[in-house]
């Protein structure tokens, strides 16, 4: 399984690389005010569900951009095909490729695909981490004051009431810098890898961090919401951290959102 999801998933990522090739040409519509979707996301977002069906049929499928495909099978696959696409639109290197594989609701494989930087991250349950096939864990930090944390606004974009404004500024002050690249598959890869020690965001969907949730559990970190529980399928925040820091992190959330009540 492994072998196939990497041949499907270099091969959407050289996909994509075709479109960047000509992104002044490139055809884009507005999702809202502020989200995009191009003519990319749902080109390789068909390839993938293509290379699937092909392979197998029965199988459910979970796109951001088409939606729900239901198949008769135990397994459903979740697939982001460009996350990132205000960077991939902008020409920047930030975007990826996500595709997990649950079996009977449990994550099972995950993969995400930096095509411009060429990072291939990879988990299967039970079996650990890579990057570009050598293993990978988590930083071991053990304090918010010496951490570089990751985040991201999909909040913002949305528009939504409740947004990382104020865990942002409850944070900065706290740790040693932030980063957002704008691709969560990638952030959360990022702390898989230890390039952030952990990273937090509002207003997700489970296209966005399946694959890169199993990357960083298999990694040695931990993923749950703001409060520590479990990620669920309506999951709307999210964070992830090292085996040190998560509950210092949670305990600044908390800061804020009993402020709020």
């Amino acid at each position: 399984m492994q072998d196939f999801i990497n041949k499907m998933i270099l091969a959407a990522g050289e996909l994509t690389l075709t479109y960047r090739d000509r992104l002044e040409n490139i055809t884009v519509e507005h999702k809202n005010d502020k989200d995009i979707v191009t003519e990319a996301d749902k080109a390789v977002e068909l390839f993938i569900i293509k290379s699937i069906h092909e392979v197998y049929p029965d199988h459910g499928i979970l796109g951001e951009e088409t939606g729900v495909h239901s198949g008769d099978s135990e397994y459903r696959w979740i697939i982001d095909p460009i996350d990132g696409t205000t960077s991939f639109l902008y020409g920047q290197p930030f975007y990826s490729i996500s595709i997990a594989l649950e079996k009977d609701g449990i994550l099972q494989h995950g993969a995400v695909y930096a095509p411009v930087l060429n990072e291939l991250f990879q988990a299967e349950r039970g079996e650990g981490a890579t990057l570009n096939g050598k293993t990978i864990r988590t930083s071991s930090r053990e304090t918010l004051s010496k951490s570089v944390l990751g985040t991201g606004f999909a909040c913002i974009r949305a528009g939504a009431k409740r947004n990382n404004l104020a865990y942002l500024g409850e944070l900065l002050p706290k740790i040693m810098g932030v980063r957002r690249f704008g691709s969560a598959a990638m952030d959360m890869c990022y702390v898989a890898c230890g390039r952030f020690d952990g990273y937090w965001e509002l207003n997700l969907n489970i296209y966005d961090i399946a694959a890169g949730q199993l990357i960083l559990q298999e990694a040695g970190g931990e993923v749950t919401d703001f409060k520590g529980n479990v990620i669920k399928e309506d999951c709307c925040e999210i964070v992830g951290a090292n085996a040190f820091i998560g509950d210092e992190l949670r305990d600044v959330f908390a800061i804020i959102d009993n402020a709020k009540d």
